[in-house]
């Protein structure tokens, strides 16, 4: 797919979270009975439970960490707490999903306020087990930053959702 019809490229989150990147394994984000796909909305009624994830690959000694993401926390006019971390889950084994992972800061449902959010998640695959900890804080993560920080190199797939509060209406800010 051409990179300027990438979904990721036009939503900016290659670009505001992430490098580019080559997709090499499959990630199926379910929220209920819908899955999500990059730049669909969701509203917060809709994602209050973690999701189900599913992972692709084909061999069980690897594993993954998932990364969320908000990039426009609090307002995409000025997102000054870029990124807040929602969510992180690592030691999840190929062909398998989250639940089968270790969850090391647990889901903190969306709960945009002003304008409408991108919610990103972002899978990388690990040198190991047991080899990425858990951040001090949610509110100016860097998904950069903490794959360096641990090696993780490229994401291997990512996906993200717009979300608005229930009430909300009208487009993206700039």
């Amino acid at each position: 797919m051409p990179r300027d019809r990438d979904p990721l490229v036009v939503g900016r989150v290659i670009g505001d979270v992430l490098d580019p990147f080559t997709r090499s394994i499959s990630l199926e984000v379910t929220y209920g009975n819908r899955e999500v796909n990059n730049g669909w909305d969701f509203r917060p009624s809709q994602i209050l439970n973690q999701p189900r994830i599913d992972i692709g690959g084909d061999d069980l000694r690897t594993f993954y960490t998932l990364i969320m993401v908000d990039p426009d926390a609090p307002s995409p006019s000025d997102p000054h707490l870029r990124e807040y971390l929602h969510w992180l889950v690592t030691d999840i084994p190929a062909t398998t999903g989250a639940s089968f992972g270790q969850e090391i800061v647990c889901y903190e449902s969306p709960r945009p306020s002003m304008g409408i959010h991108r919610f990103v998640f972002v899978l990388f695959r690990q040198l190991g087990r047991q080899t990425v900890y858990a951040p001090g804080w949610r509110q100016n993560f860097n998904t950069r930053d903490f794959a360096e920080l641990y090696n993780l190199g490229l994401p291997v797939a990512a996906v993200y959702f717009n979300c608005q509060r229930e009430s909300g209406t009208g487009g993206r800010r700039q």
